[in-house]
């Protein structure tokens, strides 16, 4: 089932929709028009979350400089499918119990004094796909919109419900960044 445009909050089945559906790409597709230093300072992490919407462990972190989970059930591709500028592929069957869910993160990588924000992008949208065939499975509405002085978003989720996987559009932004979002998932000392 190709769904387009899920709001903020919105849900949408994975695996039910998709019997035998294994491994999904999460990816995020921004305008491609930005100024170069804000475009390639923008990164795609996944950070693996148990029942109680913490990380499950350090290593439960995947971005750039971690590329997969410690059980290999979560990985940043080194070529993203179709228009997305980067994707985590998730293989649903090989994601231990103690996961619940597997939040996606879009963050400025800070390394110049200059201040950059997700308030100066246009256009910003998660995206899932079958990572098999590549088939769009799902899209959010355009969530740059509401950004402002945010340099991080929690994009959306994949979770368990019940026996099943599904995905849910988030939106959420922090002004503190990356280091707002480690705080929130338990990843900081």
């Amino acid at each position: 089932m190709s769904t387009g445009g899920i709001a903020r909050g919105g849900n949408v089945s994975l695996t039910k929709e998709n019997p035998g559906l294994s491994a999904v790409a999460v990816g995020v597709e921004w305008d491609r028009t930005l100024e170069p230093a804000l475009a390639e300072s923008l990164t795609l992490a996944a950070v693996l979350c148990g029942a109680d919407g913490r990380a499950v462990g350090r290593e439960s972190l995947v971005f750039w400089n971690q590329m997969t989970s410690s059980d290999l059930s979560v990985a940043a591709l080194d070529s993203a499918l179709g228009h997305d500028v980067e994707q985590v592929e998730v293989f649903l069957a090989d994601v231990p119990d103690t996961v619940s869910k597997v939040v996606f993160v879009l963050y400025v990588n800070e390394g110049s004094p200059r201040r950059r924000t997700l308030g100066q992008l246009s256009t910003c949208r998660v995206r899932v796909l079958d990572a098999e065939s590549g088939r769009p499975l799902a899209s959010s509405e355009n969530l740059a919109a509401s950004f402002g002085t945010e340099t991080a978003v929690l994009l959306g989720e994949v979770y368990r419900h019940r026996e099943h996987w599904k995905f849910k559009v988030v939106g959420q932004g922090y002004s503190a960044g990356l280091r707002g979002v480690t705080d929130e998932f338990g990843l900081t000392s």
